[in-house]
């Protein structure tokens, strides 16, 4: 566990893990120059139920020079970003050494994060006195140990007094603010900065689109043909905003450092197995596995797995159909207000179910993608986001789709549409933030409770946090929060020409969904590690790929309304090609308009390049000092 700053009469940055054992202790002590020391004394495990809590911690130096090892890129007095370095430090701005304030306490959670797990056995065969503990060169201490159950867990602390200023600009406060996206990004590290940036300035998008939609819906509901004007704005929007973002997170992660972070030779993944072997690169060992078996294992299970969970979406949606037409001759032989209301229960039932199997297949898809064994963190993350957004796409949008462009029943659509969104938006702020807080609540007072009866004399307000916050749920990153943002974005896009409507409560959700998310971050989950990141990663393409196909369907279903079809009454095959030429139109628009925006603003690309230059410069200097010196040698030789 992670304390993330110590207060100022203790010399170190402290970390808080679970250890049953003092072999492990001095292992990890000595072999990282880390400072340890036991949370409670000999008297108080006993008095305690003989619980092992160690804190970890690393003195300011060692922390510097951890920032040097791994790169993190600081700003300097002259305005430029560069790689942190010891022996230079004075030239970055706001180092004192007798502040512990220039790194971040994510950067610091980070550097001790990554000494920990980059602590790796070389003659050791086993855990000292844990002989079923097997080790061999390379193995990481800290996996081995999680995996044996020697310690049980690792998790970073949060500072109570930090984190209270932290929620006092975020979300305690009335709602309709930007977001202080660099103190989160200070606190939680720039991977969940950037997620808040990106539903924050997803959701100011959506604003035009929801004003736009509104009268759509209140004054031409059914003439499709006026919706052209609608769909030619949802492409422009779509794309624009796709490709502003790429601007604002370039001028972001510029100002943290990251996007000019050096990318680190990639490590293989802490569950990645194999036989002990010699890695052909980098010349370490490490556990090899043939790629031929991992391919067998993806094409022979994991894909007819995938087409099966994709066949049961299918026949599930076919039985939601017929419980629609159901329901629609109940409503049409008796004509009550009843029946009338029984015409919403399929849709809400399907949309229950949609979320249950998406949940389930969720936890099938990332126990497949860990067996296949995937020896890098990004191609497992890839292989992974593949699964999940394959199936979450076509149970999601599978029946809007049946219903558009095989019943051609619009006013279904509509209703489907509706009944979807709202559903899985009120679902999704249930599950994942109201009922843990609940929980997490209900766990608090019973821990109050239990802490005014001890009479051990111990620090009971550290103790008291570290026995909460190991009970609570642990925060899996980012991705179920980007895909949630994703279906979002294909509810708005893809059918909005028949609900206008969607964008509207897609904003009113998202202003909710800051608050309940930066909720879930501070009270609900345990703090989670910080990673750095450039960017939104794989998600950046997964959006505009929706985009493209958004495009589609509003072409497809203006070509089908009928005031679009009075236009081709002789020919259908005039009407088709003509919508397929529009359609080909506004993608080569589409595509013209993101090329014509560039990803990075300007001053950002002349700041890079001049870096880039400077970098050469001091290379060349270098390697001209070099041959002077060896020149130098060799006249000295010749004179002897």
């Amino acid at each position: 566990m992670l304390y993330p700053r110590p207060p100022p009469c203790q010399p170190f940055f402290e970390i808080l893990c679970l250890l049953l054992s003092n072999h492990v202790y001095f292992l990890f002590s000595k072999g990282a120059q880390l400072l340890f020391r036991p949370l409670l004394n000999k008297y108080e495990k006993e008095t305690l139920g003989n619980q092992n809590l160690y804190l970890v911690g690393a003195s300011n130096i060692r922390l510097l020079l951890g920032a040097e090892a791994l790169g993190l890129v600081k700003e300097c007095n002259d305005g430029t970003m560069r790689a942190f370095t010891y022996r230079t430090r004075n030239n970055f701005k706001g180092f004192d050494d007798n502040n512990d304030t220039f790194l971040t306490m994510a950067e610091c959670q980070f550097i001790v994060k990554h000494e920990l797990e980059n602590l790796r056995a070389r003659d050791e065969s086993m855990i000292p006195g844990y002989p079923q503990a097997k080790l061999y060169p390379g193995k990481s201490l800290l996996r081995r140990l999680l995996t044996s159950g020697i310690v049980s867990q690792v998790f970073p602390l949060h500072d109570n007094e930090a984190l209270k200023k932290l929620e006092d600009s975020w979300y305690s406060r009335f709602p309709l603010k930007y977001q202080p996206i660099d103190h989160i990004r200070g606190y939680f590290g720039e991977t969940i900065a950037l997620y808040f940036g990106f539903l924050e300035y997803f959701t100011f998008a959506l604003i035009p689109m929801a004003v736009i939609g509104l009268p759509y819906h209140l004054f031409v509901w059914e003439d499709y043909d006026r919706y052209v004007l609608l769909a030619s704005f949802n492409l422009l929007w779509s794309t624009v905003i796709l490709e502003v973002w790429k601007r604002g997170c370039a001028s972001m992660t510029y100002r943290w450092g990251t996007l000019v972070m050096k990318r680190q030779f990639e490590e293989p993944r802490p569950g990645y197995h194999g036989v002990l072997g010699v890695n052909a690169v980098t010349g370490r060992e490490e556990p090899l596995y043939p790629s031929y078996k991992r391919q067998l294992r993806v094409y022979l299970v994991s894909l007819p797995f995938v087409c099966l969970c994709l066949y049961l979406s299918l026949y599930v949606m076919m039985i939601y159909f017929r419980l629609e037409a159901w329901a629609l001759g109940l409503h049409e032989s008796s004509g009550s207000e009843w029946t009338g209301v029984l015409l919403y229960v399929p849709g809400i039932l399907y949309a229950v179910v949609i979320e249950v199997m998406n949940r389930l297949y969720r936890c099938a898809a990332e126990f497949l993608t860990s067996w296949e064994n995937h020896r890098l963190e990004s191609a497992y993350q890839n292989h992974l986001i593949l699964k999940v957004l394959v199936f979450n796409f076509l149970n999601c949008f599978a029946s809007l789709f049946y219903i558009a462009f095989v019943l051609g029943d619009m006013k279904l659509l509509r209703q489907s549409l509706a009944t979807l969104l709202i559903t899985s938006q009120i679902l999704n702020q249930v599950v994942e933030s109201l009922l843990p807080y609940w929980l997490q609540r209900k766990y608090h007072v019973r821990m109050k409770r239990k802490m005014q009866a001890l009479k051990a004399d111990i620090d009971a307000t550290l103790y008291e946090q570290v026995v909460l916050e190991k009970e609570m749920g642990t925060y899996l990153g980012t991705f179920d929060d980007y895909l949630e943002l994703f279906l979002q974005f294909g509810y708005v896009s893809l059918f909005s020409c028949v609900y206008p409507l969607a964008a509207a409560f897609a904003v009113l959700n998202n202003f909710t969904e800051v608050n309940s998310d930066a909720l879930k971050m501070c009270r609900v989950f345990k703090r989670p590690f910080s990673e750095p990141s450039s960017n939104i990663g794989v998600w950046q393409v997964a959006f505009e790929t929706m985009s493209v196909i958004s495009v589609v369907t509003n072409c497809a279903l203006i070509g089908m309304s009928p005031q679009v079809s009075a236009l081709f009454p002789e020919s259908k095959t005039d009407l088709i090609l003509t919508v397929v030429a529009v359609e080909h139109a506004l993608l080569a628009l589409k595509f013209i308009l993101a090329f014509a925006i560039p990803d990075r603003p300007r001053h950002i690309q002349v700041k890079l390049a001049r870096l880039e230059f400077e970098s050469l410069e001091a290379l060349k200097q270098q390697q001209m000092k070099l041959v002077a010196e060896n020149l130098r040698d060799d006249s000295g030789e010749k004179g002897s």
